[in-house]
């Protein structure tokens, strides 16, 4: 790089320049802040970040159940869900008829025996109606002994004394008849009088015979006929009226096994109607309990009546009850009674088979309590045995 050379000879006066320095500038707050205050932050926020990361870290725990879940006491175990019923199942009662409710007579826990009132609805209308249709039964009862007691003897004299001035009637007329002739025959009278009278005449003699038939009517009573038409009458609004106690009788709700009040639903003053599945009372006999065990239509081939069964309650998971097998309800069902398990099937079916324990000495297990029940699965039956 060639240096530069000043020729000061044209210009002896002329003095050499100084070199040109760079211009410094005045610091402000702003560098100072963005030369330590912000690096600092930086570096405090990133501490942070480090320290939450470390403190929200997920910790995998695998910590002991607080309850030891069931285990089944056989090496080959089938394995249901079930649940507490009565002995005679859970009968639903509810009102064959619409109506509002104006006595509850009975409440849960009480012992009712088969025809016990449970609860009654107003029968005010019926009661009404009833009396209408025992009066008309009065009625009708009347008529037939009005009939059976025709004649009337005080009517008798009345239709004789008819009969009498009919039969006078009738000798009057022949009478003039006879002298309306004799004139005739001297033709005195004309033909026209003569016809009168013998019209006159037969008029008279038929109201005699009238009078004589409505008197031999009297005399022989009510027909039977009417009697029998009556007596239809009769047992018909008997029939009425034993049909209106029946509609009154309904509006009284009975128990018609003997069992406990497990449940009452219905209070004096509600209104019940008569749509299906709405129970009011629930009854059962629970002297002795039963398990209804829903077994999944993949295990039925392994279930096997003869094999013993123990049922475990939820929430006092070493506790086992002995089943008793009672009987299978040989007609498989879509599952309905859900445990709640995430891993449930709820899209299959089940049969149900019913099993009976005793309690006794062991806590005291309640109608709809579920429980965990196994069944001893044993040796699987040979192929083609």
């Amino acid at each position: 790089m060639a240096s530069v050379h000043t020729d000061t000879s044209a210009d002896p006066t002329a003095s050499v320049a100084p070199p040109r320095r760079r211009a410094e500038r005045r610091r402000t707050f702003a560098d100072f802040l963005t030369q330590y205050v912000l690096p600092l932050v930086a570096l405090a926020m990133l501490g942070f970040a480090g320290w939450y990361v470390a403190k929200t870290r997920p910790i995998t725990n695998n910590p002991p159940p607080p309850i030891e879940p069931a285990r089944s006491p056989y090496a080959a175990t089938l394995a249901a869900a079930g649940i507490v019923e009565a002995q005679t199942e859970n009968i639903s009662v509810g009102s064959a008829t619409p109506g509002v409710v104006v006595q509850v007579l009975v409440k849960v826990g009480d012992a009712v025996t088969a025809g016990q009132p449970l609860f009654r609805l107003d029968d005010r209308q019926l009661q009404g109606e009833l009396a209408v249709k025992r009066a008309m039964v009065s009625q009708e009862k009347s008529e037939l002994i009005r009939l059976e007691a025709e004649p009337r003897k005080e009517k008798i004299p009345v239709i004789v004394a008819q009969v009498n001035e009919a039969r006078t009637a009738v000798i009057r007329e022949a009478d003039a008849l006879k002298r309306t002739e004799e004139t005739f025959a001297r033709k005195v009278t004309t033909e026209q009088e003569l016809i009168a009278r013998r019209e006159a005449l037969a008029g008279a003699q038929a109201k005699l015979d009238k009078s004589q038939a409505d008197l031999d009517l009297l005399k022989a009573g009510s027909w039977q006929y009417d009697r029998d038409v009556v007596s239809e009458s009769i047992t018909k609004a008997e029939a009425d009226v034993a049909k209106a106690e029946i509609e009154l009788d309904r509006l009284v709700v009975r128990a018609l096994v003997a069992g406990e009040v497990l449940q009452v639903k219905v209070r004096p003053g509600e209104f019940v109607g008569t749509p299906p599945n709405q129970p009011l009372v629930i009854l059962g006999n629970i002297e002795t309990l039963h398990v209804r065990v829903d077994i999944d239509e993949f295990d039925i081939p392994r279930f096997r009546s003869e094999l013993p069964a123990t049922a475990v309650p939820r929430g006092n998971l070493q506790v086992r009850y002995p089943l008793k097998f009672v009987r299978v309800e040989p007609f498989v069902i879509p599952k309905k009674s859900l445990t709640g398990e995430n891993t449930e099937r709820v899209d299959t079916r089940v049969l149900q088979v019913i099993y009976e324990f005793d309690p006794v000495g062991l806590p005291p297990l309640f109608v709809g309590q579920q429980v965990e029940v196994f069944i001893d699965a044993g040796t699987p039956p040979a192929p083609g045995a």
